[in-house]
C-alpha cells in the first residue's frame, strides 16, 4: 500500500497533533500509523504519521504547498515522503563480506525496499561476489599517502549516481570532514562494539582485555567525529571468559549484520529523527 509518511520535529506546546490530526482530517487523510514522543530534556516534540496516498486529494507536492502554513505556525523540521518513491542506497564495503553479503542478499529477496546502484571498495576482493547480484562494482583504492584523490572519486560516483543514503557496510576508511558534512545524516555505519565503549580500531580486542561480559554493535550517522555520530540501532551478545577473541569476532558478526539490517531498514522508511547528537527512532 503506497503512504505518505509525514515526520516532524518541532519545538513542544499544546495543539500540535490536534493541528495535524485536523489536517489530515479535512482531506480526509486515512492515518495508517501514528508515532509521537516528547521529550522533556529538550522541550522539542517528534511525530512520524503514515498516511493513504490514494485517500487524499493532492500529490506530494501538493500536500507539502497544503502543509506548509502549518509548519510555518509551529516552526516545525518536516520532511513528508512517498513510500512508492524507493531511495537509492550505495553500498561501501573493503575486505569483510559479512555486512555487504548479508545486505544483498537481503536486497535481492526483497526485504530491502531500496534501489542499490552500485558497490565502491577500496579492495577487489568482493567483485565477483556483488556482480552476481547483477550490481556495478567500483575498485577505487585508497592510497595512504594522498586519500584525498580516492575520496574525490567516491564523491563523483555517490553524486553520479544519485544516492539518497551511503551504506558503510564494515569499510575500514575514515571518511574526510568534508564528506561527513556534504552527506549529512545519510552515512550509515556499523561499528563493531556497543558505543560508546571500544571506540577506533579492534573493538574486540580491547573488550577481551578489559574483560567484558557483554559485546555489541552499534549503526550510526557518519559525523566528522570518529564512532560519534547519532545512534540508530545497538545490540549485544553475552560473552564469558572463555571466550577468545576469534570467538568475541565471530560472535559479534552475526549482531553486526543483525543492527546494521534495523539501522538501514529504519532509515529506509523515515523512522530516524535526528535532534542534536541523538536519534528518535520510531520503530
Amino acid at each position: 500500500m503506497r503512504t505518505f509518511r509525514l515526520v516532524i520535529a518541532c519545538p513542544d506546546r499544546v495543539g500540535i497533533v490536534a493541528k495535524v490530526s485536523n489536517f489530515l482530517a479535512t482531506y480526509n487523510g486515512w492515518i495508517t500509523e501514528a508515532s509521537h514522543h516528547s521529550d522533556n530534556q529538550s522541550g522539542w516534540f517528534f511525530m512520524r504519521h503514515e498516511i493513504r496516498a490514494d485517500s487524499l486529494p493532492f500529490d506530494l507536492e501538493g500536500f507539502r504547498q497544503a502543509f506548509a502554513p502549518i509548519a510555518r505556525e509551529f516552526e516545525m523540521e518536516w520532511r513528508v515522503t512517498d513510500s512508492s518513491q524507493r531511495k537509492r542506497v550505495v553500498l561501501m564495503a573493503s575486505r569483510e563480506s559479512h555486512c555487504l553479503a548479508d545486505l544483498l542478499h537481503r536486497w535481492h529477496s526483497g526485504e530491502l525496499d531500496c534501489d542499490i546502484p552500485c558497490v565502491i571498495a577500496n579492495h577487489d576482493t568482493l567483485r565477483s561476489m556483488v556482480e552476481w547480484h547483477g550490481i556495478p562494482y567500483h575498485h577505487v583504492p585508497v592510497d595512504p599517502q594522498d586519500k584525498a584523490a580516492a575520496f574525490a572519486e567516491v564523491e563523483r560516483l555517490v553524486l553520479e549516481q544519485q544516492a539518497d543514503a551511503i551504506v558503510l557496510a564494515r569499510y575500514m576508511q575514515i571518511l574526510p570532514p568534508a564528506l561527513c558534512e556534504r552527506f549529512a545524516q545519510r552515512v550509515i555505519n556499523i561499528h563493531h562494539s556497543f558505543l560508546p565503549s571500544f571506540v577506533g580500531a579492534k573493538p574486540y580486542h580491547q573488550a577481551s582485555l578489559r574483560g567484558v561480559k557483554l559485546i555489541g554493535a552499534t549503526c550510526h550517522y557518519v559525523t566528522d567525529e570518529l564512532d560519534a555520530g547519532p545512534i540508530i540501532e545497538q545490540d549485544v551478545v553475552r560473552v564469558s571468559h572463555r571466550d577468545s577473541i576469534e570467538d568475541m569476532v565471530r560472535l559479534g558478526k552475526d549482531v553486526e549484520k543483525m543492527v546494521l539490517s534495523r539501522g538501514l531498514r529504519y532509515h529506509l522508511e523515515d523512522r530516524v529523527l535526528v535532534h542534536d547528537n541523538k536519534t528518535v527512532v520510531f520503530d
